[in-house]
């Protein structure tokens, strides 16, 4: 029986041309090497399996060579090549740092680094997993470092970077390995496959390729793991169950169910999917990268981003044909929502199903008829606004339009005459609830407010006189509007409107900051003023009093509200004394 050997180490690169997906770094180290350009240490980081140690391998191996051919690889005649493909060569050493990262390890690869090479011309020391080194080794290690002997070349290599040094890294070169793609992933497979006479379907490459997230080691790992199941033949199928991975067709089959606004249907599909052991976590991510994958489908530009098998690719494109942007883009959202919370979640399985009917009733709100009975009241108010300027528009004077010809939004904010008297005004219909917060809308940018403030309002055409106790009487019933926030609701009754002359009124305010405040609700309230007192000419000003020097002023703090007490009954200052308190 012949000695087994895993794809990851049989198929392992060994010039710089068959490294996988690391264009950038093999050039740059074959420039260097052509150019004698070499430093005296490197450090390579990134992911498992993308290369690091190979490539610090095929780097030893080629500075050593005797006969480089002209494209910078070795000619694997020389004895140096010959002991290094035998794995005898005394000129390329690898320390494992996380085995050995005392102090006393790196005080023994330092005298070791003392001895020449006796074939080639530099000895290689790789060390990997150097984040793992201690701080007290890493100390030890840099003198060497910076100036080791000439024939002295260090390369290491980690997957955590952000644990070197500083002192470290000012002293390598480093080279960053990225991800090797998906693409890069199936090809190196099919290779692979071709010269293990494997048959495969590229649906099962890809998702050996998407499973092994970017590391090629892993890649090959899985690859030998699904042949020793299938055998010769491997096949999508043979794939899906051996990497416990969720099927396409669930995710198409439940898209469609959404989009027709079957939830039912949605609740099954998800239970089947649960029934197969896969975590509802696992679930809602898988269906948030598939909503993803329809959406960049839906554009030929985009579409390259899909890394999928050719024949899925086509129902992808097929499907987002079929499929509303403005779907994809809220299913999205809720499901990365529902992903987001799932851990925090006690029934998560509940928390799934909810996140399913929610993305199931997307289209179902889109399609119901407009004439909604659940119609809110600001967009009762839009719709009545709109009748409004129609109308205005239909009659080109005030004179022609009669009682009978107004609109309907006008013989509704018109008050019974014959039911209520002057002292207590109409009721105001409700354009806009007026509210206001101090912490949410005085901070808020201009384009907010004025963006707030561009509602429809019902116009009056009216121009009804009105008298000061009316005009008190309609603010007081404004005021009573704004119980639920006293502080406002307080100032509003404190200080009354005065009625000028031309259908201006005033309203005065003590402070700067009050009249700010009030400012904000004059639109609001002018609004509700001319629909209470029938005058649409009324105009609003809100000012804030001149102060007289010379006049009481108020008492606000303790202390001032003391000295007033004082003056009224001096015997308080005398009780003040006696106990020696003070104001708080």
């Amino acid at each position: 029986m012949s000695n087994y050997i895993v794809s990851a180490r049989k198929y392992r690169p060994d010039t710089f041309e068959s490294v996988v997906g690391q264009e950038n770094i093999t050039r740059t180290l074959k420039n260097a090497i052509k150019q004698q350009h070499l430093a005296q240490a490197y450090l390579f980081c990134g992911p498992r399996g993308v290369g690091k140690t190979t490539n610090a391998r095929i780097f030893a191996k080629t500075i050593n060579c005797y006969n480089l051919d002209e494209n910078t690889n070795p000619c694997n005649e020389c004895e140096s090549c010959k002991a290094f493909n035998q794995q005898r060569s005394m000129n390329i050493h690898e320390l494992d740092a996380a085995s050995n990262n005392s102090v006393e390890d790196i005080r023994n690869l330092i005298d070791q680094v003392r001895i020449p090479p006796q074939i080639g011309k530099y000895s290689v020391y790789i060390i990997d997993e150097v984040h793992m080194l201690s701080s007290s080794a890493f100390n030890a290690f840099l003198k060497t470092l910076e100036e080791p002997p000439k024939h002295a070349v260090f390369i290491l290599a980690t997957t955590e970077k952000h644990k070197i040094l500083p002192t470290i890294l000012s002293r390598c070169q480093v080279y960053d390995f990225n991800r090797i793609t998906v693409t890069d992933i199936v090809n190196r497979l099919k290779f692979v496959a071709e010269e293990e006479h494997i048959q495969t379907e590229e649906e099962a490459l890809q998702i050996i390729a998407q499973k092994a997230d970017g590391a090629m080691r892993d890649a090959l790992s899985i690859f030998d793991q699904i042949v020793s199941f299938s055998g010769a033949n491997l096949t999508y199928q043979d794939a899906i169950d051996n990497l416990n991975v969720l099927d396409y067709d669930y995710y198409f089959r439940l898209t469609d169910a959404l989009q027709a606004a079957d939830h039912i249907n949605s609740l099954l599909i998800f239970n089947e999917i649960l029934g197969k052991g896969f975590e509802g976590n696992y679930f809602i991510t898988g269906l948030a990268e598939h909503l993803r994958d329809i959406l960049i489908s839906k554009d030929t530009k985009s579409a390259e981003l899909l890394e999928v098998g050719s024949s899925i690719r086509e129902t992808y494109m097929l499907k987002a044909a079929n499929t509303s942007e403005e779907f994809l883009i809220k299913a999205l959202d809720i499901a990365s929502d529902c992903d987001y919370k799932y851990k925090a979640s006690h029934n998560k399985r509940l928390h799934v199903e909810l996140a399913l009917i929610r993305m199931a009733s997307l289209n179902k709100v889109r399609t119901e008829p407009k004439s909604n009975p659940q119609t809110t009241p600001q967009q009762v108010t839009k719709a009545e606004g709109k009748q409004v300027s129609q109308a205005q528009q239909a009659s080109p004077t005030k004179e022609t339009s009669s009682a009978k010809e107004e609109p309907q939004a006008y013989k509704k904010a018109e008050p019974p005459k014959s039911t209520q008297s002057a002292a207590e005004p109409p009721s105001v219909p409700k354009t806009k609830p007026m509210s206001f917060s101090i912490k949410t809308d005085v901070g808020k940018p201009d384009e907010e407010k004025q963006a707030e403030n561009e509602i429809v309002r019902p116009k009056v055409t009216e121009t009804k006189d009105f008298s000061q106790e009316e005009l008190e009487s309609a603010w007081k019933v404004l005021a009573e509007k704004q119980k639920n926030q006293p502080r406002l609701h307080q100032n509003l009754l404190s200080y009354l409107p005065q009625k000028k002359a031309n259908n201006i009124i005033e309203v005065q305010l003590p402070s700067e900051s009050l009249t700010k405040v009030i400012k904000q609700l004059r639109m609001d309230l002018l609004s509700d003023l001319q629909v209470s007192l029938n005058n649409g000419e009324i105009d609003l000003i809100i000012s804030t009093a001149k102060t007289d020097d010379n006049a009481p002023r108020r008492a606000y703090t303790a202390e001032e509200k003391y000295k007033e007490m004082a003056i009224e009954n001096p015997e308080i200052q005398n009780f003040r004394q006696a106990i020696d308190g003070n104001l708080r």
